[in-house]
């Protein structure tokens, strides 16, 4: 039974029967929802993404340009030194780009809070299901497709278990729409990013564990 502090969810199984709830801390999944978090939670993560590989090339680095084009004075014309002269055709380039890292993290109380923003999005759209286990009795896709049928869940999905099973993932990378987590790796990106949210009691619990009532 649920409290101010705690709210019940139904668990069901994959055949969309319940068999039972589990109690979360209602902080966890009930909001508010701060979009400006999530924008900047899931701007640092695509920032982390850039390779930051990009570059030009300086003055220096340019081949040639090791004679000086014509004597200092007497010929009418400006000095130069070098014709990779960042001002000439061919020359090196000023300020450019140089490789860099774009990753950047938000702080710990900022990276929660956005967390459970997006839960709470996908709790208050009613696309949030809690499932007993995600167990299959073979590595096949089409076991994959049956439970997310039987669950009524259409659309792209991201399912969270508690420890990443090879079974399941191996079931599942074949479904450009469904994406399997463990429950430490689920990111605001990955939440938004998805059209269902199905999580297992376990994984569930230990999110809720991990975030904390109030963190």
């Amino acid at each position: 039974m649920s409290t101010p502090e705690t709210l019940a969810l139904p668990v069901l199984s994959l055949s969309r029967e319940q068999v039972g709830t589990v109690e979360v801390p209602a902080p966890l999944i009930a909001g508010p929802v701060r979009a400006h978090l999530l924008h900047e939670a899931v701007k640092s993560q695509r920032a982390s993404w850039r390779a930051g590989t990009h570059k030009t090339k300086t003055r220096g680095e340019v081949r040639g340009g090791g004679k000086k084009p014509w004597r200092q004075k007497g010929t009418g014309r400006a000095r130069a030194g070098s014709i990779r002269s960042p001002i000439w055709p061919g020359g090196g380039t000023i300020f450019g780009p140089q490789p860099r890292d774009y990753d950047y993290r938000l702080p710990r109380g900022a990276r929660r809070a956005a967390l459970r923003s997006a839960l709470a999005t996908r709790h208050g759209e009613g696309r949030l299901t809690v499932i007993e286990a995600f167990t299959l009795s073979e590595p096949k896709t089409k076991r994959v497709v049956e439970a997310l049928r039987g669950l009524g869940l259409e659309g792209s999905t991201l399912l969270v278990v508690p420890d990443m099973d090879a079974t399941v993932l191996r079931a599942a990378r074949n479904l450009p729409d469904v994406k399997v987590l463990a429950e430490r790796g689920v990111t605001v990106f990955d939440i938004l990013g998805h059209r269902n949210l199905l999580v297992t009691r376990a994984a569930l619990e230990q999110l809720a564990g991990r975030m904390g009532a109030g963190a």
